[in-house]
């Protein structure tokens, strides 16, 4: 099949993935699974594949959560900052899976840290995807306080992203918690407004607002679904649409 025959397949030209930390951990509460990476390198090399423009913005979980310093008497700004670094080092880790998949990718930070990672600017971002790089956004939005799904939210609008998706490890948004309560339903499609009022754990009401306000589309999936994310990008409703 043709780069212009597989380009016809797609409904998203380009995309914004949300990955957490916790994702490159696998089973494991704590660092990085290579063979997870591997994984999620292969599928969104599938994807690059059909001529779709990838950035990623990746958390920092699996390594430090800026909430959990907090939780040890931490000052939030600090621990906020030490969760940015471990962005950059899941970045890294999925710039290598990547690249031995002979993927050409970038990892940009919102930190300065250039002997490892280019600074994040907006129009370098988009001219990296125009040359068929995978972009791998890291160190949040720079700022304590926030969340990587609002540096998410952020940065797909600021690249023009067809649509924001975040992976879990869960099929989709359910009215109750579904591992709490088995009675939960799933979602298929929900208005940004019923999510916030419904106070649905999705995502942080500032990455959802930012979302609303520029009319970004969210799909909620599970990561680790067989093809998860190429389904999404061809247009097969999986998981839950926010719009």
């Amino acid at each position: 099949m043709t780069a212009e025959s597989d380009i016809e397949l797609v409904k998203f030209r380009r995309i914004l993935l949300k990955l957490s930390g916790e994702a490159l951990a696998g089973d494991d509460r704590y660092g990085i699974s290579p063979a997870v990476v591997r994984k999620i390198a292969g599928e969104i090399g599938d994807v690059f594949r059909l001529g779709v423009d990838v950035a990623i913005v990746v958390g920092g979980g699996n390594i430090f959560r800026g909430t959990t310093g907090k939780a040890l008497g931490m000052d939030r700004s600090t621990g906020d900052y030490m969760g940015m670094l471990a962005t950059v080092i899941n970045a890294l880790a999925l710039q290598d899976a990547l690249e031995k998949l002979d993927i050409p990718s970038r990892v940009m930070t919102a930190l300065q840290m250039q002997a490892v990672a280019e600074p994040y600017v907006r129009r370098r971002a988009i001219r990296h995807l125009e040359k068929r790089r995978v972009v791998i956004l890291s160190g949040g939005t720079g700022n304590p306080f926030f969340t990587t799904d609002t540096a998410a939210s952020l940065r797909a609008i600021e690249i023009g992203a067809d649509i924001l998706m975040k992976a879990t490890k869960v099929d989709g948004v359910y009215d109750m918690d579904p591992v709490e309560y088995p009675e939960a339903k799933k979602i298929d499609t929900i208005a940004y407004l019923d999510v916030i009022q419904r106070q649905l754990r999705v995502m942080d009401l500032t990455a959802i607002s930012l979302c609303m306000d520029n009319v970004l589309p969210i799909s909620v999936f599970d990561l680790f679904a067989e093809n998860s994310i190429r389904k999404i990008v061809c247009g097969e409703r999986i998981g839950t649409l926010i719009s």
